[in-house]
């Protein structure tokens, strides 16, 4: 039985659709104009942009005095009442897992996506297992991680494929630990040469087709 190493973020959950619904309420509720969205996400730039950070922007573009920790809090919460599991994202995860390939989260962040996205949403009941980059201390695209995974599932990385949107830390990352992959473009094209995914597709479930016909 392969491993199929998944990503979390906008490959089994939609983080940006979630980070878009918790923005659009915080600027309603402090009054903001609603053009002010679009500043927002290329702030947050997709999730690459520390929290903190995010925190900060906010509390300087608005004169707030509400701490920095508390507009933090107020992402994590955010997020994790916006986050769902698509119904067809587990759908192709449980024909994945009758198909004889093992399911494993393998993402960067911290722990508590555990329980705010993984457990909260119901995602834990159709995976085998995941890897998270703040409690193993390494991050991808560092081989690592990858081999972290397969010893937490108790299998070989021989035979395993990699899923994700991150052109850097899953394909790159893939590409690293000599694996083939599946990159989510979600309306981007590939320009990085130094790698390349094995396929590119527009979302988990076609990804998950890829991998069985591959």
């Amino acid at each position: 039985m392969p491993l199929l190493l998944l990503d979390l973020d906008n490959t089994l959950l939609d983080r940006a659709g979630a980070f878009r619904s918790w923005a659009q309420n915080f600027l309603s509720e402090i009054g903001a104009p609603a053009d002010d969205l679009d500043w927002l996400l290329s702030v947050d730039a997709d999730g690459l942009t520390d929290r903190w950070d995010v925190a900060d922007a906010i509390r300087e573009r608005y004169g707030l005095r509400t701490p920095s920790i508390e507009l933090v809090d107020a992402q994590h919460e955010g997020m994790a009442h916006y986050t769902r599991l698509d119904p067809l994202i587990a759908c192709a995860l449980r024909i994945a897992g009758d198909a004889g390939w093992v399911p494993v989260v393998v993402c960067n962040g911290t722990v508590r996506q555990e329980d705010t996205k993984i457990r909260r949403t119901g995602l834990d009941r159709y995976v085998a297992d995941w890897v998270i980059s703040e409690e193993v201390g390494v991050s991808k695209p560092n081989p690592r991680i990858f081999a972290l995974a397969a010893q937490r599932a108790r299998m070989h990385l021989r035979g395993a494929w990699v899923v994700g949107d991150g052109p850097e830390a899953d394909i790159g990352g893939a590409a690293a630990v000599g694996l083939p992959s599946v990159w989510l473009h979600r309306g981007r094209r590939w320009v990085d040469r130094r790698f390349a995914p094995t396929r590119v597709v527009d979302g988990l479930i076609p990804a998950v087709a890829a991998v069985l016909a591959g």
